[in-house]
Formats: structure tokens, sequence, C-alpha cells
């Protein structure tokens, strides 16, 4: 399980939990020249976890965002074992 790295401010880095698993939590990468989050692109996949953000060793919770569906129903952010965040742009 990784941890939420931390700035010079105690600013946490962004996580996620594993596509494969939905509970392993990895963080989440950028391009260190370009500064642009590494995405996957995809149309399909699972919600392998709770609708409750896993906490890393260190009790910082994994990012989530709200379902698209009702706008409301959390859901964590996954990442691929690259640290891509993945989204459906579709």
């Amino acid at each position: 399980m990784a941890t939420a790295k931390k700035d010079d401010n105690l600013i946490n880095t962004m996580t996620g939990v594993l596509n494969t698993d939905g509970i392993t939590i990895t963080r989440i990468k950028i391009n260190a020249t370009t500064h642009i989050l590494d995405v996957s692109d995809g149309t399909t996949g699972s919600d392998l976890g709770a609708d409750n953000a896993v906490r890393d060793d260190n009790i910082v919770p994994v990012l989530i965002a709200t379902s698209e569906t009702d706008g409301s129903t959390p859901v964590q952010l996954y990442v691929d074992s690259n640290g891509k965040l993945l989204v459906d742009s579709t």
C-alpha cells in the first residue's frame, strides 16, 4: 500500500485505489516535464470498492468524486498500476 507523499507545507499528494482490487492505495502520477496528469481513458470499469474513502497508514483518505449517475453517491478514484487515473470521457 502506498501512502500519500507530502510537500514542505504538509499538503498531501493525490491517491486513489488500484483498479484491480478497489482497496490498494495507489499514487496518482503526472508527467514531471509537462505537469500533465497521466490518465487512462476507457469506456468500461467496475466499482470494486466501498463508498467510503480508504485511508493509508497515515490515516490520509484517498480522493473521492461523485457518481455521474446521481451526482451525490461517493466513488473512490481508480488508478492503474502505472499511476494513471482512470477516466471515461464518453
